[in-house]
């Protein structure tokens, strides 16, 4: 299935239709503020598997993300943070960084590493708010390329997205051109603040 919504103008009879296919345990294509992604409902172990096996990765070893409408459901997820770098991902999100923290035992075994973190998204693309608004739960988030992939317009232009993977995930959202920039990563497991990956979100976000 393809579907186009506005990120300005959401039509909320297509946008449901992408809610359905998550509530069912299927796989959509869904754009972010930064790369396409990937994406299941967090809570469905089925679809999280699936998407690790078109990943090519063990759900144990797997890096994923999941994106949450805003800050006020990080405790949902988290083990509690510092006013510090609270303060920093006040500041950051929503925008393009994913902030890893502690994980809290609200997330599925399957998605925490061994050292029980997790990956916490807020994306600023309406798109990916009202999806999470409507499911109700978190949208795992994975870069929809891979690291052998040379054309960038397998992975930014909606229709060329879903000529190669219409047939792999249940829906592809066209939600305008993807940029192919990835998301800068701070690490804020351990109450300290470290650049893992400089990527489309701006450091000075972390001068306070």
């Amino acid at each position: 299935m393809f579907i186009r919504l506005n990120p300005d103008k959401i039509d909320y009879n297509q946008l449901n239709k992408a809610v359905e296919v998550l509530k069912n345990g299927g796989i959509i294509v869904y754009p972010t503020d930064s790369v396409y992604a990937l994406g299941c409902d967090l809570m469905n172990v089925k679809a999280v598997e699936k998407i690790c096996k078109l990943k090519n990765i063990k759900p144990e070893k797997s890096t994923f993300s999941f994106i949450c409408p805003d800050l006020s459901s990080l405790s949902n997820y988290t083990k509690p943070i510092s006013n510090t770098i609270f303060r920093v991902m006040k500041k950051a999100l929503p925008g393009p960084y994913t902030f890893i923290l502690e994980a809290n035992s609200n997330v599925p075994k399957l998605l925490k590493q061994s050292r029980k973190t997790v990956g916490i998204r807020v994306p600023a693309n309406n798109i990916c708010k009202e999806l999470t608004n409507a499911l109700g739960n978190p949208i795992i988030s994975t870069s929809l390329h891979n690291n052998e992939d040379d054309l960038m317009n397998y992975f930014t232009e909606p229709l060329m997205i879903y000529e190669r993977y219409g047939d792999v995930v249940d829906l592809v959202i066209d939600g305008g051109y993807g940029s192919i920039y990835p998301t800068t990563v701070i690490d804020c497991s351990n109450n300290e603040i470290e650049v893992i990956r400089e990527g489309i979100g701006e450091l000075s976000v972390l001068e306070l």
